[in-house]
Order: structure tokens, then sequence, then C-alpha cells
């Protein structure tokens, strides 16, 4: 039996779905179920790769032509690194882990600061006023200001203390990394290599994987030597 066009009905379109071939409908799913991890925008202290890479040190910036936008560094896989040609592989795994540690907002010192002019941040001591307190009674903090500004010239609502440095005696800020100007009072964080690196640790005996196989071994040659 030969069927016409015109006897021929439309699908309904609530049957459409199952009317796709699998892999199709597979692949949408796939797609709905697996979201793109969002990307970070850059802070002033880390505003390009180049930055990223020499603060997390491990000798990483010596790869930073392979990573040329902003977005590259945020969705590169471990597979798309390794042909990159970042090796070892525990390079690639220390670059992931600091990857997803920007991208939650975890950054090393100075990550957060919002005032930094060539790769340099100015520190400064300012006398904030107590929540709940008499207006004379005041604390000192540290804050970041721009270079060109005087502290006196920043309205202090705008002034946010900085976690990790504080001020010790009259006017000293003291800090991981920090850098103080002549005369003390004031200081200053510069980008440079390593500034955020996790040092790895010393191998004992070889490391955790080998240290019976060594430790075993160094008996063995020990009752020997008797």
């Amino acid at each position: 039996m030969i069927v016409k066009p015109s006897q021929l009905r439309p699908i309904p379109s609530f049957l459409l779905p199952f009317a796709q071939s699998t892999s199709s409908i597979q692949a949408r799913g796939l797609h709905h179920r697996v979201k793109a991890s969002p990307i970070p925008p850059p802070t002033p202290f880390v505003p390009d790769p180049q930055t990223f890479l020499t603060l997390i040190g491990r000798n990483l910036s010596q790869h930073a032509s392979k990573i040329p936008t902003w977005k590259a560094l945020f969705t590169l896989t471990s597979t798309q690194l390794r042909e990159l040609g970042i090796e070892p592989p525990r390079s690639r795994r220390y670059l992931l882990r600091w990857r997803e540690k920007f991208r939650k907002g975890q950054y090393g010192i100075g990550g957060d600061l919002k005032h930094v002019e060539n790769g340099v941040a100015a520190l400064r001591v300012a006398e904030l006023p107590i929540p709940g307190r008499s207006a004379l009674e005041k604390r000192k903090v540290v804050v970041n200001v721009p270079t060109q500004n005087q502290l006196g010239e920043i309205p202090f609502e705008s002034l946010v203390p900085l976690k990790d440095l504080h001020v010790q005696g009259a006017h000293t800020i003291v800090g991981p990394h920090v850098l103080p100007a002549v005369g003390g009072r004031a200081a200053k964080i510069e980008i440079k290599e390593g500034l955020w690196e996790d040092r790895r640790g010393h191998k004992i005996d070889g490391g955790e994987r080998r240290q019976a196989e060594v430790r075993a071994k160094r008996r063995g040659e020990e009752k020997r030597a008797r």
C-alpha cells in the first residue's frame, strides 16, 4: 500500500523527543547535566595568566606563553595542558589545584587587594573607629591605598582592614611577604615568583611510597655488615 504525503499525520510535539535518535538525546542530556565551571574575574593583583603562574611558583611561569588568555587558564583540561607541554604531571595537578582555589576566592597574600600599580600594592596604617565605642577610641589596622593618595584623602568608610597583616608597636606593619618602607610608617607587597607557592615537603627515606622498601633494604645491609 502506498501512502500519500497528504495521509501522513504530523508527530505530536510531546512525542518529538522520543522520535530523535538515542545519541542526540544522550548528548543533549549530557549537555544539561555537565555545566562548565564559572570563570572568575581577574583581580587587580592577578590581572593575567602570566601573573597567576608567577605567583603560584614551581617554575610554571615558563609556560605563560602557552596559556595566552584568562579564559584558557580556567578552561584547559589536564589533557590539553599535557599536549601543550606542561610537565611533569605533578605540575599540572598543582596548577589545577591552584586554579580551583582561585575560582573559589581562596587567594594567596595580596590576592584581594584593590589598589595595585605595576605589581606593587601600597600599605598604610590607619586608625579606625571601634563600632559601639566612643568616637575617641580607635584601633590601628593595615589598609591598602592607591600610591598617589595620602591616607587622609581617603574616606574612612572606604578603608578595609587587611587579613593576615597587623600593626606592631606604634606604626610597624608586619605580615607575610611585607616589605617595609623607609621610616616604617608604610609598607608594600610586590608580585614576585613563588609568592603563593606551596612548598613541597622533604622526602624521608624515599617518601611514603618507597619508605618501607628503603628502610627494609637498609636493615638488611646493616645485618650483613655485622
